[in-house]
């Protein structure tokens, strides 16, 4: 079974930003797509980018794109997400998980996903 370390979270003002790390290890060819989930206090889980680490397509939620960057260093088996220009409603827990490709990502077909790693970003 897929495991997945979360690290990289903090506090960080409105503007700034952060790098998330999710270390992946016992990934399978099952196991293709690596992507990040958020669940704010009181609200939902949401997905927020993905990348499939076969052929590097991606997937980012509208209210990331052109801020969040999601990258895959398969040697280190490490997938990143570099969060840049930071909004207080991106505060969040941030989880990684696994899924088989990026259509079951979307449909939160997760195979596993592992602790999160807190995000705050002060307004």
């Amino acid at each position: 079974e897929v495991q997945l370390q979360a690290s990289g979270g903090g506090l960080v003002q409105a503007g700034g930003s952060l790098r998330l790390s999710c270390e992946v290890s016992g990934k399978t060819f099952d196991d293709d797509a690596i992507g990040w989930i958020r669940q704010a206090p009181g609200k939902g889980r949401e997905r927020v980018s993905a990348i499939n680490t076969n052929d590097g397509n991606t997937y980012y939620e509208d209210s990331v794109k052109g801020r969040f960057t999601i990258s895959s260093d398969n040697a280190k088996n490490t997938v990143y997400l570099q969060m840049d220009n930071l909004k207080p409603e991106d505060t969040a827990v941030y989880y990684c998980a696994a899924a088989h490709d990026l259509i079951a990502f979307l449909g939160t077909a997760y195979s596993s996903w592992g602790q999160g790693t807190l995000v705050t970003v002060s307004s």
